[in-house]
C-alpha cells in the first residue's frame, strides 16, 4: 500500500471517505467492500482520510484508539492499495462539501465507486453526508454507496464507543468490536528496577500521550518486541506501594519467561484483558504474593 501525505492524482478508483480511527468492525465493512469493488472493477482502492483527527480544530485533548502507523498496518493488510493522509487545516474546515467533492475528490481521484459510512460527513456546516452524495452521483459520474451502521446487540460500533469501553477498562469488549487487540508503543526506558529485586523484571514505557487510556490497573498482554512474541502482564498506574511520592503514570510490562538487557529498544505491548485494580500493598512480600497470582491470570 502506498501512503500519501498530500493531494495526489490517481485515476481509476474506487475511494473509501472516513477517518477511520481504530478500523473497527464497523470500518471493516466499508474497506473490505470498498477492496472487493475495486478488484472487481479493476480500479485502485483508496481510502482518504486525514492525518489528524478534524475533532482537533475544535477541542483539546483528543485521543486516538489507533496511531496513523497502526492504522496504516491494519490497511494495508486489508488489501488496500492507497491511503491518502490529508492535513486537516483551517483552509480545509470551511471549504464547503461542494469544493471538497469538486476540487479534492473529483479532480484528482476521478471516482467511480465512492463509500462512506452511514453518519459520514465532511464540508463546511457537515454539508457533504449521504443525501449529498446521493445528488451528485449523475454530475460526476460515480455511483454511491451508503454502508449501514453494524451493531453488537443493542450497540452501533463506533470510535467513540469503543473508546468508553477502553476509559471503563473493558479491554475485551472494545477488543471485541475492533477485531484486535488495543495496543501501545515506546521506547523502552529505565525505571526503579524494584520489580527485578523481587523477581519480576518489568520493561517500562511512557504511555503514549495521545492514545485513549485505560484505567490503573493490572492486563494480560502480548509482547512484540525485536520481530518476537511473548507473552506478559503490565501495570499501568503510579505503583502507589512503592512510588516514593512519585505520581507519573508509567506502563511497565513483565515479559514471560524473558531477562534481557533491552532498554531504549521498541516494544509493542497488545492488551488482552484487565485482571485487577490497581491497589496498595503493605509490603513488598504482600506485592509478590499478588504479581505471583496475577501471572497465573496471564
Amino acid at each position: 500500500m502506498k501512503v500519501l501525505k498530500e493531494v495526489s492524482v490517481i485515476s481509476n478508483t474506487c475511494i473509501g471517505l472516513g477517518f477511520f480511527d481504530g478500523v473497527h468492525k464497523g470500518h471493516l465493512e466499508l474497506i473490505n467492500k470498498l477492496v472487493e469493488l475495486s478488484k472487481k472493477t479493476n480500479t485502485n482502492s483508496v481510502i482518504v482520510t486525514f492525518q489528524k483527527s478534524p475533532a482537533e480544530c475544535f477541542y483539546n485533548d483528543v485521543d486516538y484508539i489507533t496511531t496513523n502507523s497502526e492504522k496504516e498496518e491494519i490497511l494495508n493488510s486489508l488489501g488496500v492499495d492507497y491511503a491518502v493522509e490529508l492535513d486537516f487545516d483551517k483552509n480545509m474546515m470551511q471549504m464547503t462539501a461542494k469544493d471538497y467533492l469538486e476540487k479534492i475528490l473529483y479532480s484528482n481521484f476521478k471516482p467511480k465507486y465512492i463509500l462512506t459510512g452511514f453518519n459520514h460527513t465532511f464540508g463546511k456546516e457537515k454539508a457533504g453526508n449521504a443525501l449529498f452524495l446521493n445528488k451528485y452521483q449523475e454530475k460526476y459520474n460515480y455511483k454511491y454507496i451508503e454502508i449501514p451502521p453494524v451493531k453488537t446487540q443493542n450497540d452501533i460500533i463506533s470510535s467513540s464507543f469503543i473508546k468508553t469501553l477502553l476509559n471503563k477498562g473493558d479491554i475485551k469488549k472494545a477488543n471485541e468490536l475492533l477485531g484486535h487487540c488495543f495496543k501501545i508503543s515506546g521506547t523502552i526506558i529505565k525505571g526503579n528496577q524494584i520489580g527485578r529485586t523481587i523477581g519480576f523484571p518489568t520493561a517500562n514505557i511512557k504511555y503514549p500521550e495521545i492514545k485513549t487510556k485505560i484505567p490503573f490497573g493490572v492486563y494480560c498482554a502480548e509482547v512484540s518486541l525485536e520481530d518476537k512474541q511473548y507473552k506478559g502482564m503490565l501495570n499501568y498506574g503510579i505503583k502507589p506501594t512503592i512510588n516514593n511520592g512519585k505520581n507519573e503514570p508509567v506502563a511497565e510490562v513483565h515479559i514471560i519467561g524473558f531477562n534481557n538487557d533491552i532498554y531504549g529498544k521498541q516494544i509493542d505491548i497488545s492488551i488482552l484483558n484487565k485482571i485487577r485494580d490497581e491497589k496498595i500493598f503493605n509490603s513488598l512480600d504482600e506485592l509478590k504474593k499478588q504479581i505471583k497470582e496475577d501471572l497465573k491470570r496471564c
